[in-house]
């Protein structure tokens, strides 16, 4: 099974400004990643071949365009290969996309793992993550994300089991 997710906001915003906000992931003013989830956490400063993650989720950053892409391969959860990615598109109308996009096959039974525990938390996450990308560039958000009630289950559950999880 082969897995293509995609986020996509269109914000008013020039693409520089957007692609700041990418050059800010996992920094001290990182205003990307909602702040109300794990942490990302890098090794160092942005770069090619930097280790980071948030949560139970490993990546090294495969590319790096500053200001305008950044490319996570997957190294953990085992099992997960494939990789997500920020881009920034300037469009005709003035505004820019900012675009999350994972590519993922789960091998064996990862596949259910994927379906019942890691995409509906990523979907909440990276959708809260557009509303971050939003808010910091225009001051409000006009259709923030909501959780249903399954969302809000795992994430009381992974609350109580972070530890281990981030181990």
């Amino acid at each position: 099974m082969a897995v293509l997710n995609v986020h996509r906001r269109l914000l008013p915003a020039p693409p520089e400004a957007v692609g700041a906000l990418i050059d800010s992931l996992g920094g001290e003013n990182d205003r990307l990643w909602p702040p109300d989830w794990p942490p990302v956490r890098f090794d160092g400063p942005l770069a090619v071949g930097v280790n980071g993650g948030h949560g139970p989720v490993r990546y090294v950053v495969s590319h790096y365009e500053p200001g305008r892409w950044v490319r996570f391969r997957f190294t953990g959860p085992r099992g997960f290969d494939g990789f997500h990615e920020f881009s920034v598109e300037r469009l005709d109308d003035g505004r820019t996309a900012l675009t999350n996009t994972l590519v993922l096959r789960p091998r064996g039974f990862r596949w259910l793992g994927w379906v019942l525990f890691f995409r509906p938390l990523h979907d909440a996450a990276f959708g809260h993550s557009m509303d971050c990308a939003e808010e910091a560039l225009t001051g409000r958000v006009a259709r923030p994300v909501t959780w249903n009630w399954y969302v809000r289950l795992l994430r009381t559950a992974t609350v109580r089991l972070a530890p281990r999880l981030a181990g």
